[in-house]
């Protein structure tokens, strides 16, 4: 018994030396990296934290008494400069379409990394598209020649072809993704029987725009150009994408999210260099459209829709239906009109915009007032009055009421619409960039 006690004996005191090499014996935690200096991501603007009063500024004129006044804080975020364009949506929309050919069609060996060298080969692991490689699939160019046999049942097939073009089947584009539930994993922590697969959302979304919204939405109204091009033709490549339902604007931002992964991965970055993107809340919003600035109407300030010099100040619907007052009949350039004071454009009018928040008329009478937000993920047997999804900023087809910060309204999550867009988010890493200690 004395023996063991003495290799017991050794083998802590080995183990506590080792652990507490060059520390002196003292509590210094654990060595990390080098945190990489935070940079903003291309494209976003930094959103500091800070305090304001969520709600009506104005009078209520509908008496909808859904924008009860109330003093809340927001952590510090970046947020897209410009809602999400027609070209950065089809960034997605070609990687999902290139994905589902090398996988489901070509499955050739030369698109696909290849282990290094004296690695195993494992059968069972996942395999991972090199995309140096796979600009050329599409193209008569040496090396992807034989392709086009592989690839034409991704055509539209017999009677649906018009002309006897190939185009491309958009009902096959579809993104699986699977993300944690955070929430449901903090209210049913504990629970027994409950597994960690039973917190992870996966869901199967046809990621492609419905161009038809430009004839859906307005009855009798000449609109074919418009579903013909706007999301196709590099004229429009810089307007915002619309046509979006909310459940694929949440899929674009988990793609976005693992885009960024797939690089820092691929340079070794550590993972804590950039937060998931998200869709923002109603409350990041709010704050964010207000610039900084303390009641005003609208990103501008206000309380005019107009400046000094007689000219409007957002993409909306003047007057009676002067659609073209404002420099467009319908949606315009992302960057168009004056930024606000944090540097963000269209955060009213152009395309309204999907927030991650549910909709629920006394939602300020209960959400907390630190980052407030209502989330329900709706089941597709849920009533539709549970799918609502709050909508902010106002459109090119609204009036100027609905441009206001303070204003709210809703959407179904499965529906798309020609004056829905979006933008994202996502958090600061670490404190706020203001605490210099």
């Amino acid at each position: 018994m004395k023996k063991l006690y003495v290799i017991a004996l050794i083998i802590t005191t080995a183990f506590f030396y080792g652990c507490g090499r060059g520390s002196g014996g003292e509590l210094v935690g654990v060595k990390t990296k080098k945190v990489p200096t935070k940079t903003i991501p291309l494209g976003m603007v930094y959103i500091p934290a800070g305090t304001f009063v969520m709600g009506q500024t104005d009078q209520d004129i509908t008496f909808a008494q859904i924008a009860q006044n109330k003093q809340v804080t927001v952590q510090a975020f970046y947020m897209d400069e410009t809602e999400i364009t027609n070209s950065e949506y089809r960034q997605f929309v070609n990687w999902v379409r290139d994905s589902i050919a090398i996988k489901d069609y070509l499955q050739d060996p030369q698109y696909f990394i290849k282990p290094k060298k004296g690695a195993a080969a494992d059968p069972g692991a996942p395999q991972y598209i090199d995309w140096k490689k796979a600009g050329n699939i599409w193209s008569n160019k040496k090396g992807s020649a034989g392709n086009a046999a592989k690839l034409q049942d991704m055509y539209y097939q017999g009677p649906d072809r018009v002309f006897d073009r190939n185009e491309i089947d958009v009902r096959k584009l579809k993104y699986h993704f699977a993300i944690m539930k955070l929430r449901e994993a903090a209210n049913n922590r504990g629970v027994k029987g409950r597994t960690r697969s039973d917190n992870i959302l996966r869901d199967t979304v046809a990621i492609y725009p419905d161009t038809l919204v430009w004839l859906a939405d307005f009855a009798y109204a000449q609109n074919e150009p418009l579903t013909q091009g706007y999301f196709s033709h590099p004229a429009f490549k810089d307007y915002p994408v619309v046509g979006v339902t909310w459940r694929q604007a949440r899929a674009f931002t988990v793609w976005r999210t693992q885009l960024y992964s797939a690089y820092a991965q691929s340079k070794k970055l550590p993972p804590y260099t950039r937060a998931d993107y998200m869709l923002p809340t109603e409350a990041e919003f709010e704050y964010a459209a207000r610039g900084g600035r303390i009641g005003n109407d609208y990103p501008w300030g206000g309380p005019y829709i107009r400046n000094a010099k007689g000219c409007l100040m957002a993409n909306f619907k003047p007057g009676r239906g002067n659609y073209i007052d404002d420099g467009g009949p319908f949606t315009v350039n992302v960057k168009s009109y004056f930024p606000n004071d944090f540097g963000l454009y269209n955060m009213a009018g152009n395309v309204a915009e999907w927030t991650s928040s549910a909709f629920d008329e006394s939602a300020s009478t209960f959400t907390h007032d630190l980052n407030p937000t209502l989330n329900y993920e709706a089941k597709a047997d849920d009533p539709e009055v549970l799918k609502r999804k709050t909508v902010r900023g106002g459109s090119w087809k609204d009036i100027g009421y609905f441009l206001q910060n303070s204003k709210s309204t809703y959407e179904y999550q499965d529906t798309a619409k020609s004056y829905i867009g979006f933008r994202c988010v996502t958090a600061y890493p670490g404190r706020d960039i203001r605490d210099k200690k």
